[in-house]
């Protein structure tokens, strides 16, 4: 029987706080961005509306809003971005240059999250 523990690492790890919450932040963004269609979908799923009403909406909110949701969507991604970062106290270029990967990960996963739904909704949108 071997009694010694197992050896220890002395890398240091990141602490939670040092972390870019991607996930939060994407979804977040991209949910905001794809309102128009999510906001009348959800309103139906619950009951609150009919199918028939919350493809109305979502049909006159994506014709004639959507740039301005997408925009929201994109304000909401800069805002938290930035908000964390300077958080972590590292808003400057290095911070940015630093952390380039993890930031195309939190766009893609917003990208990610804005056709994911987009497909789910327009997919309810034909039981309407």
């Amino acid at each position: 029987m071997n009694d010694t523990p197992p050896p220890v690492s002395t890398a240091p790890r990141p602490r939670v706080s040092d972390r870019l919450p991607s996930w939060r932040i994407g979804i977040t963004s991209g949910l905001v961005g794809i309102l128009c269609c999510v906001g009348p979908t959800v309103l139906a799923i619950l009951g609150i509306v009919s199918g028939a009403t919350a493809l109305a909406w979502a049909n006159n909110l994506y014709d004639n809003y959507a740039w301005w949701f997408r925009l929201g969507g994109l304000t909401v991604l800069v805002a938290l971005v930035w908000w964390s970062l300077r958080r972590r106290d590292q808003c400057s270029i290095d911070g940015v240059r630093k952390l380039k990967w993890r930031l195309l990960t939190v766009a893609g996963i917003a990208v990610g999250t804005y056709v994911v739904l987009y497909a789910v909704t327009t997919w309810l949108g034909t039981f309407a």
